[in-house]
């Protein structure tokens, strides 16, 4: 296992195709940091699907309203439309690149919509930088984002277990 220096930013993702461990990145997007720990906190993620996965691009998901499988809202059709809660949050464009392993928020057209969605970059995505607000980067299980069944939309996806801040298990 990935050997975890900073329990309070690190994320420990285990979805249906394994665990996960994702550094988080406070000092680089304080806002989408707190907010994806806040959801987490509140197991908002818990049972939400990657709605919309492309080979050799990104996996996406944290649709907490409309990708939750057990949610009351819970609509594959309208998986990846909707968000918390939770005000939107303005962007934290940064010149990190997206990489293999990035997690970035997803968003509309508008650069300050991102909400809870968010997307882990299965290979170098240069012309999202500076576009897209960078919160982290998996350090262990990229084998298991790998296996996630891919589709835009996905059939019968996969989907977050649980989503967990590593200083709370």
């Amino acid at each position: 296992m990935a050997e975890i220096k900073d329990p309070e930013n690190t994320i420990i993702l285990e979805t249906t195709k394994g665990k996960v461990v994702i550094q988080l990145l406070p000092e680089v997007a304080p806002l989408h940091v707190a907010r994806i720990k806040e959801l987490a906190r509140e197991k908002a993620y818990d049972g939400v699907v990657f709605h919309r996965v492309i080979n050799d691009f990104m996996a996406q998901t944290g649709d907490v309203k409309f990708g939750k499988k057990d949610g009351e809202s819970f609509n594959p059709g309208r998986a990846g439309m909707g968000g918390s809660e939770k005000p939107d949050l303005n962007a934290e464009f940064s010149a990190l690149s997206h990489v293999r392993g990035t997690c970035s928020m997803a968003r509309s057209q508008n650069p300050n919509s991102a909400n809870s969605q968010f997307f882990i970059c299965f290979t170098d995505s240069p012309w999202l930088n500076k576009q897209y607000s960078v919160w982290g980067q998996v350090i262990e299980g990229m084998d298991n984002v790998d296996k996630i069944k891919k589709g835009e939309p996905v059939v019968d996806p996969d989907s977050i277990v649980s989503m967990r801040v590593a200083a709370d298990v």
